[in-house]
């Protein structure tokens, strides 16, 4: 097995974070920061499932992170088979962040 991370500042549209290999992958933690001094900001992250016509099922919707504070998106031990896709957006642009930590293989 093998530890990965995946990051990414989020935007205003739904976009892949993370994708599983062949070997498939184990979510450990997702967790996201809003770096905005100033304003809260809506988060949505998706696990999308290759497997079953590309299902989407929502970890967060619409979750409110106040400024300068962090969000655990409830995921922990989610298992990811080949294709499967963690992908996210906010309510506003570069606001916040994402980090995704997975073990692979």
């Amino acid at each position: 097995m093998a530890i990965k991370n995946a990051r990414a500042a989020l935007t205003t549209t739904t976009a892949s974070v993370y994708t599983a290999p062949a070997t498939g992958a184990k979510v450990t933690m997702i967790q996201v920061a809003n770096v905005d001094g100033a304003n809260a900001v809506d988060v949505t992250v998706q696990w999308t499932d290759a497997s079953a016509s590309h299902a989407v099922t929502r970890l967060c919707f619409n979750s409110t992170v106040a400024a300068k504070d962090a969000l655990s998106v409830p995921a922990g031990g989610l298992l990811l088979e080949s294709g499967d896709r963690i992908q996210a957006l906010a309510s506003a642009a570069s606001d916040a962040e994402i980090t995704i930590c997975v073990l692979e293989g």
